[in-house]
């Protein structure tokens, strides 16, 4: 082994650069501090950032003056004159997260602070480009009221992939049909005249906000399992979401896989899904009920025949987490989204025991399969916070205040 093989060099604090052209992203990493710190002065700005004095002050001036900060008094540490402290204003301007699923639209209004100001999830019977711009419109005007019609800084919306890609984009329970050859980041800036608007893969954006604001929070490499309709995987690698060359990474409803009981190989996603368990409610419960109805007051402990539900899809998924485990390696594996949560406590139950994997060691801190934080809004939540910061100036820093 090399010198330099046995001293890596250290990943490289996201510092700033002063001339003008770097401004937004400058902006970033002061709102990325100001996220992590909660409240923080400019010097200490300064030096996070390596960023002048004169700079930062610049940026916090221009905040102030948007409404996107606000001072929270001074702060005396030793001699001198007490430092100002400012702080992102949780009652400012929001930024706006959509998910456009298969069967529902979820919209949400995010505060800078990371809290959930206002929320919805409505039915969508058609999911084509037309009839979801009008829901949209519709419910982006219902939560404005209902918060005051605060200032939007910017929209992210995801939506399940993959698109464009043969024998792929037009299979599996989560397609959106007539999407194909759409720019849905373009669709929605010409309705709604939200000037900045991103678009990501659902299952990454749930994987970010739940290492952002939920069980992902402390933790550097984790696989986020989302249950929208489909089955999507949302990766975080080194305390960044892993996306791929096309943001296609973590398709994995559709791999076709055996059970662990043994069976014919299917796709993981026709057994173990939201969309799966919604064609077992309706045939246990009858057709006439809406899908979103149909997750309400599920409890396995309480239904046997949905315990027996939870069982077989248990042996598909684990399979699959095996897999996940093998390919990643990651300190765990956490399961989200639409699914309701008693579903998942059982599902994540009847996965012992797991398989052997490079996952199985004796020290562990965590287990390997553990309930995520964040519940059926993840991954709109996930799509609301890509407007606010940058994702790699963000996980940087993260990366640099845990080490």
């Amino acid at each position: 082994m090399t010198t330099d093989d046995a001293n890596p060099p250290k990943p490289q604090r996201a510092i700033g650069a002063n001339p003008e052209r770097n401004r937004a992203h400058n902006r970033s990493l002061v709102l990325g501090l100001l996220r992590e710190h909660g409240e923080i002065g400019r010097a200490a700005m300064a030096r996070h950032t390596r960023l002048t004095q004169q700079a930062v002050g610049n940026i916090i001036e221009e905040l102030l003056d948007e409404g996107l900060v606000i001072e929270m008094g001074r702060l005396r540490a030793g001699r001198g004159q007490p430092a100002r402290q400012f702080s992102l204003n949780p009652q400012g301007p929001v930024s706006l997260g959509v998910e456009i699923a298969a069967g529902h639209l979820v919209t949400v209004f995010q505060g800078l602070t990371g809290g959930l100001r206002a929320r919805s999830i409505v039915p969508l019977a058609d999911t084509t480009p037309g009839p979801v711009m009008a829901a949209l419109q519709q419910q982006i005007a219902l939560l404005g009221a209902e918060t005051g019609s605060p200032a939007i800084i910017g929209m992210g919306v995801v939506m399940p992939g993959p698109f464009e890609i043969e024998g792929i984009s037009a299979v599996g329970p989560a397609t959106l049909k007539g999407w194909a050859g759409r720019d849905p980041a373009a669709m929605i800036r010409d309705v709604t005249g939200i000037s900045t608007v991103m678009h990501e893969n659902d299952a990454t954006a749930a994987a970010v906000y739940e290492s952002l604001h939920g069980a992902g929070r402390a933790l550097r490499d984790f696989c986020h399992v989302y249950f929208g309709v489909g089955l999507g995987l949302g990766i975080i690698h080194d305390g960044r979401p892993l996306r791929g060359a096309f943001g296609n990474a973590g398709e994995i409803g559709q791999l076709v896989l055996p059970p662990r009981d043994g069976g014919p190989a299917v796709p993981v996603e026709d057994r173990t899904s939201v969309f799966a368990l919604w064609d077992f409610l309706r045939e246990t419960r009858g057709p006439d009920v809406s899908d979103l109805d149909l997750l309400t007051g599920l409890d396995p402990e309480t239904d046997p025949p949905l315990l027996a539900w939870v069982r077989q899809a248990a042996d598909h998924l684990s399979p699959l987490l095996a897999l996940v485990e093998n390919l990643f390696d990651p300190e765990t594996i956490t399961l989200g989204g639409l699914m309701p949560r008693p579903v998942l406590n059982a599902l994540i139950d009847h996965l012992n025991p797991l398989p052997v994997t490079v996952s199985s060691r004796q020290a562990r801190s965590l287990s390997r399969v553990i309930l995520g934080h964040t519940g059926p809004y993840t991954a709109a939540l996930g799509a609301a916070a890509m407007p606010l910061l940058d994702h790699n100036t963000a996980a940087e820093l993260r990366h640099d205040n845990r080490t």
